[in-house]
């Protein structure tokens, strides 16, 4: 008779124990769903608080940039950095002396901005020494500094678009993109 009521007891107690490991098992997928859910809207809530702090940075840079190819415009540079007692090599080391401090003074805008709007900042700076460049040669290190200014007028007259501008239109259209 002992086995009997032994074979009775797990038979009453094998459905109590499926339905028991049944409802653990449901459980705890159901809590495992709900922690996943709120780690989801955690993390989306620390990349809304994450865009808050590195919006502005973004678009500081942008700003930033844009005031760089701005200031690199070779009118702009000219009239600038040019005094009427400067010689033709005098002028040149001046203004390929400041693009390049201008462009170490922004080299940490990178950090904020695409490869493809960096690319183009770098590519501006690179052409706007090469258009300076290539006016010292055709004036030569002998003549005045007006001479080098006015060749240097006359050679980005020529451009279909100065360096900088393909950088400003890049940089416009991905703060449009930021909105």
């Amino acid at each position: 008779m002992t086995e009997e009521r032994l074979f009775d007891l797990l038979f009453t107690l094998l459905p109590a124990l499926v339905v028991f490991l049944t409802a653990f098992y449901g459980t705890r997928q159901f809590l495992g769903q709900e922690r996943a859910l709120r780690q989801t809207e955690r993390l989306a809530e620390l990349k809304g608080d994450d865009r808050k702090h590195t919006l502005p940075l973004r678009l500081q840079a942008y700003e930033r940039l844009t005031l760089f190819l701005e200031r690199i415009a070779p009118g702009a540079l000219v009239l600038r950095v040019h005094k009427s007692s400067m010689s033709s090599r005098m002028l040149h080391a001046e203004l390929v002396a400041t693009v390049r401090e201008e462009y170490e003074h922004n080299i940490t805008q990178q950090l904020y901005v695409s490869d493809k709007a960096w690319q183009q900042v770098r590519m501006a700076k690179e052409e706007t020494v090469r258009l300076i460049n290539i006016a010292y040669d055709q004036v030569g290190e002998d003549k005045s500094g007006t001479a080098l200014s006015q060749q240097i007028f006359e050679t980005a007259a020529r451009l279909s678009h100065l360096p900088g501008q393909v950088a400003i239109l890049t940089i416009k259209d991905e703060i449009r993109k930021l909105f």
